[in-house]
Order: C-alpha cells, then sequence, then structure tokens
C-alpha cells in the first residue's frame, strides 16, 4: 500500500503522451491509457494502482502530475508560474480576475478556467474582450473595495498604461501581473525584462508609482500574490508582479499560501471606508472615487498627498535579498530570471577565485537605492545583468554615484545570458 494513498492525480486533458512519468516512476504505478485518447488526441497516462510512495519522481520529467502531499499535512504542487498564480490568486481571497490571454502568461486565465473558483469561492473569472477592458474592470472592481487582479504579457500591459494611471491617480488598489515578453512592438514570444522601465516609472501619463514585485522563482510567484495584495490596500495604490517568460513557463515545486476566505461586505465596509460600494451610506455619505481635477490649487494638494505616499512606501517597503556578499570584491545585481543565471555564475566564479556576491532586488519600485549605495563602498565594481539593453542599470548608476565602476551585461530578443558569458564580462571588472 501507499504510504500517502492517492499522493499523485493527473490532469489528462493536457497530457501529451510522452510517457516520461511512466517510464521515470519507481513503483509502475503510471502507465499509458489503452483505447482512450484526450480530447488532444494523445493516450495520457493513468494512475494504475495505489503503490504511490509521493517521490515526485513523475513531476520532475513531466507535467502532469499536478498534485503530491507530503507527510505532516503540507501540500506541494508541481506547478509552472503562470499556474502558481492563479491558485495563489484563490487561496488570498481574490474576489475577481479579468485577463485576455497572451504568451507567455496564457496559463494564469488557463488555470482558473480550469480549477473553477467560482463553484468554491465565489471568485469572478472572466476573459475580457480586450487589455484595455481589463483594467477599466480592475478600476471598478477596486473602486468598490474587492480584492481584484488582471495579468498579461509586454504588448497587453503597454494598452493598459490609461487604466492603470487612472488607477494610481484614483487611489484604487490592484493587481496587474507581467509575465514580460520581447519587444518592441509584438516582438517575440520568448522571456524579457524589458518593461523594467515602464514599470518601475509609471508607464501612463503623471506623476505616480506602481508598487513593483519581482519574482524569481514559482514559489515567490505564489507568495507575492497575497503580499502585492497586502501592499495595493495598505497604500490604495496599484501593485505589479513583473515576471517574465522564464519564471512564468519554468516548473518548480511550491508550497501553497493557506486558504483565506473572500472577505464579508461588512469587513470590506470596515476595511474600505473609502470604496464606492454602496455600504454605510447613512454614516458617511457618497464616496466619489475620480482622478480628475478641474482646480489646479486642489490639483497640486492632490499630486503632493500621492508624493507623500510614495516617501512613506519608499521608506517603509523595499525588499532586497543578499547571497555571499561577506567577503565579495565584486557584485552582480540581477533581478528575476537574471538573478537565477547570475546565481550560478557566481558559484562557478568563485571556484575560479573570483569573490563575487549578488544583491536582488526584490522591489524594483520602492527601488533598494540606499543599500546598493553603502554596498558599493566596500566594492571594486558591480556587474549590473538584465534580459534588456540596459535598464536597471541607470538605477544603480545613480546609487553608486561614481564610487566604483558599475558595468553592464544583456542579451535581447527573446535570448537569456549564459553563466559562462556572465564569467567574462565579471573578469573584465576583476
Amino acid at each position: 500500500m501507499s504510504k500517502i494513498k492517492g499522493a499523485v492525480t493527473i490532469n489528462t486533458e493536457r497530457c501529451k503522451g510522452c510517457a516520461l512519468c511512466v517510464t521515470a516512476c519507481p513503483t509502475k504505478t503510471l502507465a499509458l491509457s489503452t483505447g482512450e485518447v484526450n480530447h488532444k488526441g494523445y493516450a495520457f497516462a493513468v494512475v494504475k494502482n495505489d503503490n504511490c510512495i509521493g517521490g515526485a519522481s513523475c513531476g520532475a520529467s513531466a507535467s502532469i502530475a499536478k498534485k503530491l502531499k507530503r507527510p505532516m499535512n503540507e501540500e506541494v504542487l508541481l506547478l509552472k508560474g503562470n499556474e502558481a498564480i492563479a491558485h495563489a490568486a484563490v487561496r488570498c481571497g481574490c474576489d475577481g480576475y479579468f485577463g485576455y490571454p497572451i504568451t507567455p502568461q496564457s496559463e494564469v486565465l488557463e488555470t482558473l478556467a480550469e480549477i473553477e473558483p467560482w463553484k468554491t469561492t465565489g471568485m469572478i473569472v472572466l476573459q475580457a474582450e480586450s487589455e484595455v477592458a481589463s483594467i477599466n474592470m480592475l478600476y471598478g472592481g477596486g473602486g468598490t473595495g474587492k480584492r481584484v487582479m488582471t495579468s498579461s504579457s509586454s504588448p497587453g500591459i503597454a494598452l493598459m498604461q490609461e487604466g492603470i494611471s487612472y488607477m494610481a491617480g484614483a487611489e484604487i488598489p490592484g493587481l496587474i501581473v507581467n509575465v514580460q515578453r520581447g519587444g518592441p512592438g509584438l516582438g517575440t514570444i520568448q522571456p524579457s525584462q524589458s518593461d523594467y522601465n515602464q514599470a518601475t516609472r509609471g508607464g501612463g501619463n503623471g506623476d505616480y508609482e506602481v508598487i513593483v514585485l519581482a519574482p524569481a522563482s514559482v514559489q515567490e510567484m505564489a507568495d507575492f500574490v497575497d503580499l502585492a495584495f497586502e501592499l495595493a490596500f495598505k497604500y490604495r495604490n496599484p501593485a505589479m508582479i513583473l515576471s517574465d517568460g522564464v519564471i512564468g513557463q519554468m516548473m518548480e515545486k511550491v508550497v501553497l499560501p493557506p486558504m483565506k476566505p473572500r472577505r464579508t461586505e461588512e469587513e470590506i465596509a470596515k476595511e474600505c471606508p473609502w470604496a464606492a460600494n454602496g455600504h454605510g451610506l447613512k454614516q458617511r455619505g457618497v464616496n466619489v472615487i475620480t482622478s480628475l481635477e478641474l482646480d489646479p490649487a486642489k490639483m497640486e494638494e492632490k499630486n503632493h498627498k500621492l508624493q507623500e505616499k510614495y516617501r512613506q512606501i519608499r521608506e517603509n517597503e523595499v525588499r532586497y535579498e543578499t547571497k555571499d556578499l561577506e567577503d565579495a570584491e565584486l557584485a552582480i545585481v540581477a533581478f528575476g530570471s537574471a538573478a537565477r543565471i547570475s546565481q550560478k555564475a557566481i558559484e562557478i566564479a568563485r571556484e575560479q577565485g573570483i569573490k563575487v556576491g549578488l544583491f536582488r532586488p526584490i522591489t524594483l519600485w520602492p527601488f533598494p537605492q540606499e543599500e546598493i549605495a553603502e554596498l558599493s563602498k566596500k566594492l571594486k565594481g558591480i556587474l549590473v545583468v538584465e534580459i534588456n539593453a540596459g535598464q536597471m542599470v541607470y538605477d544603480v548608476r545613480y546609487a553608486v554615484e561614481g564610487r566604483v565602476p558599475v558595468k553592464h551585461y544583456g542579451r535581447l530578443g527573446g535570448i537569456v545570458p549564459d553563466p559562462d558569458e556572465i564569467i567574462e564580462v565579471l573578469k573584465q571588472l576583476d
């Protein structure tokens, strides 16, 4: 009998019949179907006995083994980054998702459609007619105090910029997920980090900021959903998870957050007294949510209020991670998938005697400017690795203020840097 009976379940409709999981299974629990195919026309993997021991070798070989139950009631899922976003959204009490499919983030919407949260939590999942419609639905839902989100990829996020600016101006919380692809224009479906400037400078009109979190793993894709909602509602500001096609498409084991119920209307009325939802009208009067103000003096006052809020966010919400910097003479500054690649480069470089460490910004806005400035005082040089032509490097140079050389290395067109390439550039700094 299995130590963990029924530990593996299979999404047969997504199976392509490659049999890699069947071959990898040490207990011969899996087999391919005979005489039956899925909607794609493939024979699919099936569980033929209860010998599963939860070893996860099937999941490491193929993407169909979806659920593994571990001892001590820990639930581990083998998911793509995009799928982790969707599962986490449901578990974090999200009230609504409004989106439009675009590669490489379509699995967010597809997974939500697959798990049907409207049947369990009442969460609304709607494929809008366009990205413009999606962001305006976010404006409306967030304006009532609901936890709402959207996701897209670079060209789609570009279409949302007007709505994001409106949300920032009206101080409406909401979550936007950008799984970046290469550009400009339609570009490619391959990964990129070329939306850094757009995300961290407010891609629409006006003086505003968006809170930007940059995950570097599938686990962080899941973890950052609740964090983004918390920050968005704490400061009444749009928040963005800025991922890329590598993190969105890669598969890793992930522990999802515990199930959090959606807030009741009474809880929303108490937590969001500013919301335009019809609750408490007798006590508070009518709430009007808008970014429009025709009186210049009042508009300036409103802008000063926003700038003070941004100052508080910069003061309180900077997040970053460091590794191997204790004895480092050089540092790599990188975020997202570029940080993962850089970490491997650092391991190899240290074996070659190069004392180098990693500084990974987790919040791209607010940017860890003071922390990088302090770090630069101990170094001989800094290499900024990005999957773009050089965007975050300007924020690093601004922080360093010329104390040490700051060099950039990046790849374009959907090509990601190789650790060996990074090491060669490091040697030029050493």
